[in-house]
């Protein structure tokens, strides 16, 4: 990352949902932007035309990173590698994730191949680089990604039997780090320490206590609730945290910053669709 340069770093939540279908909230997908760059992280549904309503090019969507293979972060991913072919971007997606990244670019890609055969072979104008995909798995934490305006460095969360991980952006004016869908880690604590922004998963405990036994047993394994979260946000204290893909269960949002606040004293928003952090 060059340091000749100044830029101006802005997160943008494209869809805070889960699988629960909701819509005020559409799937999981947020862009750490620089400048006018952005850098996708999950593509759940919506997510290209999400990005348009927030004033993203989406011919630059270029760059994307993939937390886990759950399918509402990734139902939007054919959305991701043909949308902004068709409106005019002319270079390769680049993906990265976790193993099974590039087997389900691959088969996307098989899914579609008519329609890109169409595309241009046909009368309409398009051209045959944009709609390439190439998809890099993460085997090992660290950085994996640098380029002028930002590295981005993978470190694993706790999310069932798979490998997942979580992100953190690091630009010239910022440090951004993105949880996943994860449970508590102490890891999650050390990589977000005084970052600018968490951007963090969350359930809430009074939706939680009306779940079924097995639902229970569920969520409290692989997310994390909302005093969790404090504890987490108390001990890393980054300067703003973004609750997101929140799980209500009937809970309203003020009932969900109310659950976390009682055991955090920072600055906390609840993540909404189109929010701008």
């Amino acid at each position: 990352m060059s340091n000749t340069t100044n830029c101006e770093t802005r997160l943008v939540l494209l869809g805070t949902g889960t699988p629960n279908a909701d819509l005020d909230r559409w799937g999981p997908a947020l862009a750490v932007v620089v400048d006018d760059q952005p850098y996708i992280v999950d593509f759940g549904s919506g997510v290209v035309r999400r990005a348009v309503e927030a004033g993203l090019d989406v011919k630059k969507l270029t760059r994307a990173f993939l937390t886990h293979l759950h399918s509402d972060h990734t139902v939007g991913f054919p959305d991701l590698i043909l949308t902004p072919w068709v409106l005019g971007r002319s270079e390769p997606l680049e993906v990265w994730g976790p193993p099974g990244t590039r087997h389900l670019a691959e088969h996307i890609l098989s899914a579609y191949k008519e329609d890109v055969r169409e595309r241009t072979e046909s009368l309409q104008p398009s051209n045959e680089e944009g709609w390439k995909t190439l998809a890099n798995e993460i085997t090992e934490p660290g950085i994996i990604f640098e380029d002028d305006n930002l590295e981005v460095e993978a470190f694993p969360v706790d999310h069932g039997s798979w490998k997942a991980y979580g992100y953190k952006f690091v630009t010239r004016d910022r440090s951004i780090v993105i949880s996943a869908d994860t449970a508590p880690t102490a890891l999650m604590i050390e990589k977000a320490k005084g970052c600018d922004v968490l951007v963090h998963e969350v359930y809430s405990l009074k939706g939680f206590a009306t779940r079924p036994p097995d639902w229970q047993r569920y969520h409290a394994a692989v997310h994390t609730s909302s005093n969790q979260l404090a504890e987490i946000a108390r001990k890393s204290e980054p300067k703003l945290l973004v609750l997101y893909h929140q799980l209500f269960w009937g809970a309203s949002e003020e009932d969900l910053l109310a659950e976390i606040r009682k055991g955090y004293g920072g600055k906390v928003v609840s993540g909404t669709d189109l929010g701008v952090y």
